[in-house]
């Protein structure tokens, strides 16, 4: 391998820099509490959804002051933007209104039948059959059907810091693992499947079942943890999920949910979904009343998120791929789902992609890791900003502290870990 240029070192710098910038939002926020006349600029630095993509408009700014300005459109224009469209899309159209009525709907009515508080029964079911739903309906679709729900019902509540930080580490390391029923939900597997010929079949065998199964136990367990505050606070329904007002006409849920399934068709077509999304944009400023504000502010701030990640990750690979290459299938296992936690999943995967001749093995135990680990920070899986920006405003100061997600997610990661590995 030819050794790094300098636009390679400056951008590793940078993405460290940008790692560090992600774990320090929260003293941003403070800076904004106690420092109002600059408030502004604070709450800008405090915002994770900014940090990767201020960081990536340095480095193009490097770029273009050593390279020059064609140096800079082509390195830009040779990055794959789709994967940070496609979930801004998703985001919208599954935060909808009538998408929620429908899966708040779905969640009472199997609620009802278990003979159990409705409010615990609920809960696990938001952390256990809508992250595995992303098998299905992708994982940036079931991250924002979760926490949206999740936000509007339990989170409106007054619980503890403590449930929390616990939830938020269940769903993000859940949504991670519950995507992996299937070869074309969770974007590191998307990979790779093509190219090594993964079908639902071969997901379903290697993976599907004990990312089940692990799905189950995070969700139990932390519904039983914390069972005696469920206990103590006011009942919780489903319907909560939801704005008042008129039912949503099953006619409008079912368009929606067409909408929905012709974008994850395409999800790799953006000329495509993006077509799709603006019949769909039209379609709600036609039928506003049976609308909330879409979550647009949202899903952009997401969007450049993933797209600042695409820059920076780009300018990675000189040292990502030696560093997983030298390991077995064990230490690639383990690797994987650390450095995971420093640099999106689907990337690690994607430069494993590129390597031949790798063992059947190894190439299971890449992706085990790099889904095991998917919980563990806002940046190691995709859908982690959507949730993360869904969430955080019922935390102290409008943030989540990345430390206390990293301490929160452990334990579920831990038992992704026995899954994948001891099953």
């Amino acid at each position: 391998m030819t050794d790094p240029t300098s636009i390679q070192y400056i951008a590793a710098t940078l993405f460290a820099l940008a790692v560090i910038h992600t774990f320090s939002t929260k003293y941003f926020e403070h800076l904004a509490h106690i420092q109002p006349q600059h408030a502004g600029v604070w709450h800008l630095l405090g915002e994770v959804e900014v940090v990767f993509g201020l960081w990536a408009m340095i480095l193009i700014l490097f770029i273009f002051a050593i390279g020059g300005k064609q140096d800079a459109i082509v390195y830009l224009e040779s990055r794959d933007f789709t994967e940070p469209m496609f979930v801004f899309v998703i985001m919208v159209i599954a935060g909808t209104r009538p998408i929620l009525e429908f899966v708040a709907s779905v969640v009472q009515r199997i609620a009802t039948v278990v003979p159990l508080n409705q409010g615990m029964v609920m809960y696990f079911l938001l952390l256990s059959l809508v992250p595995l739903l992303g098998s299905f309906i992708t994982e940036p679709a079931a991250m924002t059907l979760a926490a949206l729900m999740l936000r509007d019902t339990v989170f409106s509540k007054d619980i503890s810091t403590r449930l929390k930080y616990a939830t938020v580490g269940v769903l993000f390391v859940n949504v991670s693992i519950g995507g992996t029923l299937t070869p074309f939900a969770a974007p590191p597997v998307l990979m790779v499947a093509a190219k090594w010929d993964w079908d639902v079949t071969f997901m379903l065998i290697n993976f599907g079942w004990k990312s089940a199964l692990a799905v189950t136990v995070n969700a139990l367990t932390v519904t039983w943890l914390f069972r005696r505050e469920f206990e103590q606070i006011k009942a919780i329904g489903a319907a909560e999920a939801t704005s008042q007002g008129s039912k949503v006409p099953i006619s409008v849920v079912l368009i929606h949910l067409f909408f929905l399934a012709l974008v994850v068709l395409f999800a790799h077509h953006s000329a495509v979904f993006m077509g799709l999304f603006l019949f769909f944009l039209g379609y709600t400023a036609a039928y506003e009343r049976h609308q909330n504000p879409l979550i647009l502010r949202e899903a952009l701030l997401v969007a450049f998120f993933l797209a600042g990640l695409v820059v920076l990750g780009g300018q990675q690979q000189w040292w990502l791929q030696p560093l997983l290459m030298n390991m077995n299938e064990t230490a690639v296992f383990f690797g994987a789902t650390a450095l995971t936690a420093v640099t999106d999943n689907a990337a690690l995967t994607y430069l494993g992609s590129l390597v031949e001749g790798l063992t059947e093995e190894f190439k299971i135990a890449l992706v085990a890791g790099a889904v095991t680990g998917g919980g563990l920070t806002v940046i190691a899986n995709a859908p982690n900003p959507a949730g993360f920006s869904i969430l955080k405003s019922k935390f102290d100061e409008q943030s989540i502290h990345p430390l206390g997600l990293l301490i929160a997610a452990l334990p579920p990661t831990i038992v992704a870990i026995i899954a994948f590995r001891l099953l």
